[in-house]
C-alpha cells in the first residue's frame, strides 16, 4: 500500500485487484502519522469511526464513482455529527447534517476522514491566520501553505487523501494549490451549493476542489455539481466533459505593462514558459492591459464585500472580539466605518470596472494568469502579516467579482525547483473547457510532495519512427522560414512545437543573410525558448550536419518536460557581435519585431 498513489485511477485499480477500503483507510492514517503535522486537521476523525464508514460501503459498486475514495473537508463546511469551527473555537457548533456538497460525495462512496485547518473565517491567502499553528507547506516548510484552505491543500499535497474540499472567495482554492503543487478547481459561482457552509462573502463564495490531477478534480466536480433548489445562490450546472482542444483558440494574458511578479524573475520565466506551451497547443496569445482586472480586485476588500464578512461575525466582534485572530479582526472591523451609501458606491464602481474588463473577456476564449506572482515564507508573514497576503491575491481577487470560473494547474518546476502553476479563467459555465485546456498544460512530474509522478497528461505529437532522429530547431529551420527546406527536402517531418527547459538563452548571431539564432545553455540565468521538433531520416543527418556553419552545431537540448533531443547549439565563441533576444518571444518574435520596427 505504501506505493499506491491516492488518485482515482490508482485507487480504482487497487480495488479491482481486491484491495479493501479498510486497507486504504489504514494507509491514509499511516501517512498522516508519518507526516506528523498537527496543523493539517482541526478534527481528524477517530480511525475506528472511519473504518466503520469503509465497512458500510459493502461490496465494490461500480455505479458509485467515488467508492472507497478518502477525502477531507475544510472546517467551515459542515460534516454531520462533527463540530464546524471556521478556525474559531468560540464560534464552533455541532453540525446536525452534512453540507449539501458533502452529501453527493458520500452517496458516491467517498469516505470523509477529517476536517482541515484554515485561515480563520476564510479570511486570508496565507494559511497561518488561526489561533493554533498552521499546517506546513507540503513541499517546503519554510514557505507559507497558502490559504484560506491551507489544511485541505496540504493534505492533498502530501497524498493523505485523494481530494479535499475548500472554499474560494478571493483565491483560497487556487493560491494554496499553487504553493503545494496540486490542482485547484474553482467552479462557476453557484455550481456547487454553499448550503451548510460558514459564509465569508455569501454573494461570492464558491466551494473548491483540490486534487493531484486535473482529471481527478474534474471527475469529482461532476459528482458534486448537484443543483440545490433551496440555495438562493445556486445555479443549475451541466458540467461539460473533458474534450479535445480545437486547432485554434484565443487566450488573453497580462501585457508587459500590467504583469507583476514583485521582482521574482524565476516566476516570470516560468509563466513565459507556460504561455509558450499554450501557444504550442494551438493558442493565439493576446496580451492585454490587465489594469481593469487589477482595479476590480481592489474592490474585494472595500465597502460592500468587507461588510459581507462583517455580517457573519458581527455578534462575536461585539461580544468577544478577542476570540478573533488579530489580523482577521483588523480587516473585518474596517466595515464599521462604512455606510450603506459607501456600499452602493462600491457596487456602482464595480459595475463600471466590469464593463471594461468584461469586454476583454468577451473577445477571447479564456484568460491565463500566474496563479501567484511570487512566493512568501512564514518568516515574511511574521514581519508583515498583510502585504504578502495582498500580493498573493494579485491574480485571484478579481475572479469571483467578475463571475468567472477557474482552474489552477501545476506546470513544470521553476528553475529554482519551486512548483510552477498557472490559472486558466473563463466565463461562468466554461468549467469543462478550462479543464480540457488544463490537461494540455499539466506536466509530468511529482504530484504535490507525494513522491509519486503525475501521469503525463500533456498530449504529444507523433514520435520519430524507425530510422529517424528527432531534431530540435529554434530559428531559420522552423516551419515557413528560409532554411526549413534543408529539412523538408531530406524527408524531414514536423512532430511538435514545444519549449526548452528553463535553462537556455537565445541570440541573433552576427552575419547573414539569412539571420541565424544561437542557443546557449545557461542553467543559472536561462529561460525556456520556443522550438520545433522535426524527425529526420538518419541517413540524411550527415549531409544536414555538413551544411551547418560554425559556430553552430548539433548537441543535446533538454525540453520543458524533461525529454532530451538532438538540437542546434552555439559555441560561446560565436557570440561576438550577437544580440541577446527575449527567450519567451523566441526567434519568430524577433523576426516579427524586426519587421515591425
Amino acid at each position: 500500500m505504501h506505493d499506491l498513489p491516492f488518485t482515482l485511477t490508482a485507487l480504482r485499480a487497487a480495488y479491482a485487484a481486491d484491495v479493501r477500503p479498510e486497507d486504504v483507510v489504514l494507509e491514509a492514517y499511516r501517512r498522516i502519522a508519518a507526516v506528523d503535522d498537527p496543523g493539517i486537521f482541526i478534527d481528524l476523525f477517530d480511525i475506528e469511526d472511519v473504518l466503520e464508514q469503509a465497512r458500510r460501503l459493502g461490496p465494490f459498486d461500480p455505479a458509485r464513482p467515488l467508492w472507497g475514495i478518502p477525502f477531507a473537508v475544510k472546517d467551515n463546511i459542515d460534516v454531520a455529527g462533527r463540530r464546524t469551527t471556521a478556525a474559531c473555537p468560540v464560534y464552533a457548533y455541532e453540525a446536525e447534517t452534512d453540507a449539501f456538497v458533502v452529501s453527493p460525495l458520500k452517496a458516491a462512496g467517498a469516505i470523509a476522514i477529517g476536517t482541515t485547518n484554515l485561515d480563520q473565517f476564510a479570511t486570508g491567502l496565507v494559511g497561518v491566520r488561526a489561533p493554533w499553528p498552521g499546517p506546513l507547506n507540503a513541499g517546503d516548510p519554510a514557505i507559507v501553505p497558502g490559504g484560506s484552505s491551507s489544511g485541505s491543500a496540504v493534505a492533498v499535497g502530501h497524498g493523505l487523501v485523494c481530494f479535499a474540499l475548500g472554499t474560494d472567495t478571493a483565491g483560497s482554492g487556487r493560491v494554496p494549490a499553487a504553493l503545494n503543487n496540486i490542482v485547484g478547481l474553482k467552479p462557476s459561482l453557484g455550481a456547487l451549493s454553499a448550503s451548510g457552509v460558514v459564509p465569508a462573502c455569501r454573494t461570492l463564495d464558491t466551494i473548491s476542489i483540490f486534487a493531484l490531477t486535473v482529471e481527478d478534480a474534474h471527475a469529482i466536480f461532476v459528482v458534486a455539481a448537484v443543483h440545490d433548489g433551496d440555495d438562493a445562490f445556486a445555479r443549475p450546472t451541466k458540467v461539460a466533459p473533458l474534450s479535445p482542444l480545437p486547432p485554434r483558440f484565443r487566450v488573453a494574458i497580462p501585457d508587459d505593462s500590467s504583469i507583476e511578479f514583485f521582482g521574482d524573475e524565476a516566476q516570470a520565466a516560468s509563466f513565459a514558459t507556460d504561455v509558450e506551451l499554450l501557444r504550442a497547443a494551438g493558442a493565439e496569445i493576446v496580451p492585454v492591459d490587465f489594469k481593469p482586472f487589477h482595479d476590480v480586485a481592489e474592490m474585494l476588500y472595500r465597502g460592500a464585500w468587507v461588510a459581507e464578512r462583517y455580517t457573519v461575525i458581527e455578534k462575536l466582534l461585539t461580544c468577544n472580539p478577542d476570540a478573533i485572530h488579530p489580523v482577521t479582526r483588523q480587516i473585518i472591523k474596517a466595515a464599521e466605518g462604512q455606510s450603506a451609501a459607501d456600499a452602493f458606491r462600491g457596487i456602482y464602481r464595480l459595475k463600471e470596472l466590469r464593463a471594461v474588463a468584461d469586454g476583454i473577456v468577451a473577445n477571447v476564449d479564456m484568460l491565463c494568469v500566474p496563479t501567484i506572482p511570487t512566493f512568501y515564507t512564514v518568516s515574511d508573514l511574521t514581519r508583515d502579516p498583510v502585504e504578502p497576503n495582498s500580493n498573493l491575491g494579485t491574480y485571484t481577487n478579481f475572479v469571483n467579482l467578475m463571475d468567472l470560473c477557474g482552474i489552477a494547474v501545476p506546470t513544470a518546476p521553476r528553475r529554482d525547483g519551486r512548483p510552477g502553476s498557472v490559472t486558466l479563467l473563463g466565463k461562468a459555465g466554461r468549467d469543462g473547457w478550462l479543464a480540457s485546456v488544463a490537461l494540455a498544460l499539466e506536466r509530468h512530474g511529482q504530484m504535490g510532495a507525494t513522491g509519486f509522478d503525475r501521469p503525463d497528461a500533456a498530449p504529444r505529437m507523433a514520435m520519430p519512427g524507425p530510422g529517424e532522429m528527432a531534431i530540435a530547431v529554434c530559428g531559420a529551420h522552423m516551419s515557413g522560414l528560409p532554411l526549413n527546406p534543408q529539412l523538408s527536402s531530406r524527408g524531414g517531418r514536423f512532430l511538435e512545437a514545444t519549449v526548452t527547459a528553463a535553462e537556455y538563452r537565445l541570440y541573433a548571431l552576427d552575419g547573414g543573410p539569412p539571420a541565424r539564432p544561437g542557443l546557449i545553455r545557461d542553467t543559472e540565468a536561462g529561460a525556456s525558448v520556443p522550438v520545433e521538433i522535426w524527425a529526420l531520416p538518419e541517413g540524411e543527418v550527415g549531409s544536414f550536419l555538413a551544411g551547418i556553419p560554425a559556430p553552430l552545431g548539433l548537441g543535446t537540448v533538454t525540453l520543458v518536460d524533461g525529454r532530451t533531443v538532438t538540437g542546434f547549439i552555439c559555441e560561446f565563441a560565436g557570440l561576438a557581435g550577437a544580440r541577446e533576444l527575449d527567450p519567451a518571444a523566441g526567434w519568430r518574435g524577433f523576426l516579427a519585431a524586426r519587421q515591425a520596427g
